[in-house]
């Protein structure tokens, strides 16, 4: 399978469902915490996370939106000149240690660069979900991806 898809292999509608997906340890989330610089005792603090309404720490949501956008790489944008804007971000529910999170992103919109004829714009949903199927994060996003180039055959898929 190539990395990424050209601009041309893109249809409104399409929906990619991306595998694998990832399970978060408490590893991974105490150590993005630390290193993003965020101390909200709700993600480092077990005795505290204890006496909140879920009684456990939660996973940080920078690192949820971070996972999201990453387990999508592969079929979004694996072929990205550029990341234009993310807006619609929201945590639909809680992620905890030992969750697995997967997602799927929907095609809403393409549109071809009014500028340089060799790219255009996609406009793709993504939501995450846990190992129940239940929605844990959901963004839009505008993505800058190249058109296939003249000497570059259509793949296979």
């Amino acid at each position: 399978m190539a990395f990424g898809r050209y601009f041309e292999e893109f249809k409104v509608g399409q929906v990619f469902k991306h595998w694998p997906g990832r399970t978060i340890s408490e590893f991974d989330d105490t150590w993005f915490s630390l290193m993003t610089m965020n101390q909200n005792p709700l993600h480092i603090d077990e005795h505290y996370a204890r006496q909140t309404q879920h009684g456990q720490r939660l996973v940080n949501g920078t690192l949820v939106f971070s996972l999201v956008v990453g387990l999508s790489v592969a079929d979004i944008s694996g072929r990205a000149i550029a990341n234009l804007e993310y807006e619609e971000i929201k945590h639909l529910g809680p992620v905890f240690h030992g969750d697995t999170i997967y997602a799927e992103s929907r095609v809403l919109d393409k549109t071809e660069s009014k500028t340089k004829a060799d790219r255009g714009i996609i406009y793709i949903e993504t939501k995450g979900f846990n190992q129940k199927h239940e929605a844990v994060l959901s963004l839009k996003r505008r993505v800058l991806i190249p058109k296939r180039p003249p000497e570059v055959a259509p793949s296979a898929e």
